[in-house]
């Protein structure tokens, strides 16, 4: 790594659900320009992590840091210091065109000129977008509907972008055509992304590292191309070897 400090980190970190502990003391680090990948079944704690990073889900303990400084635990504080997540079922807001949900993903902007700056970077990336732009977000495909949930949270100029599930649902030609894009996110605008996802092949394939999430508990973590040939992994999430 060219630099040594985390940009993001997760130090210690407890979830409760009443009586249950959903996440059990994680751990984990995400370097400037990294794409780093949580894979795990359902019910591991994946977006349960997700959701106590950007502020949604309460923090019984420990605390999340962006640059060494603690994050807030409210949301619109925390994408506007930097981090921005497009959530698990992607909820756009469905009476809202989309450019206005865009838009509205660009709260913490006050500069005029560098929002429509992002707004033209956000087109260039999903040009879809720009041809829907007037479209109400409701009636877009299940895939243009997951471009529109990254795309505002890009609009909000993160410096760390959180993806939780973005393949959920989506028939995978159109998996494909995100993932791809996800690395213009990351190579071309120099986004630092963490990606939680089910489909652990692709998040390893798309991830320079990668942790394994498991009742609520990290278990292994690794380089990613590493784990996708480790056997435990292989056969616990990627269906035993490819014939």
């Amino acid at each position: 790594m060219e630099n040594n400090n985390p940009i993001l980190s997760v130090k210690n970190l407890f979830v409760n659900y009443g009586a249950i502990e959903a996440l059990k003391g994680i751990d984990l680090d995400v370097y400037p320009g990294e794409i780093v990948a949580v894979i795990g079944a359902n019910g591991a704690g994946k977006s349960t992590m997700m959701g106590a990073i950007i502020g949604d889900v309460p923090r019984a303990s420990g605390e999340v840091l962006l640059d060494g400084i603690p994050l807030p635990t409210k949301s619109f504080q925390v994408v506007t210091a930097g981090v921005s997540l497009a959530p698990e079922g992607r909820k756009v807001f469905a009476p809202l065109t989309v450019l206005e949900n865009l838009q509205m993903g660009a709260f913490p902007i006050k500069d005029s000129k560098l929002v429509l700056e992002q707004l033209k970077k956000v087109y260039d990336l999903f040009p879809r977008l720009e041809e829907r732009k007037s479209q109400y977000a409701g009636t877009l495909s299940g895939g243009e509907q997951q471009m529109l949930a990254i795309g505002r949270a890009l609009m909000a100029m993160p410096r760390v972008l959180l993806l939780d599930e973005p393949s959920l649902g989506l028939a995978p030609i159109i998996i494909n055509e995100i993932f791809k894009e996800l690395v213009v996110v990351n190579r071309e605008l120099g986004m630092t992304i963490l990606i939680v996802e089910q489909n652990a092949r692709k998040a390893l394939l798309l991830s320079n590292r990668a942790y394994v999430l498991q009742t609520g508990k990290i278990i292994m973590e690794g380089d990613s191309k590493e784990l996708l040939h480790n056997p435990e992994i292989e056969e616990a999430y990627l269906g035993g070897k490819k014939k």
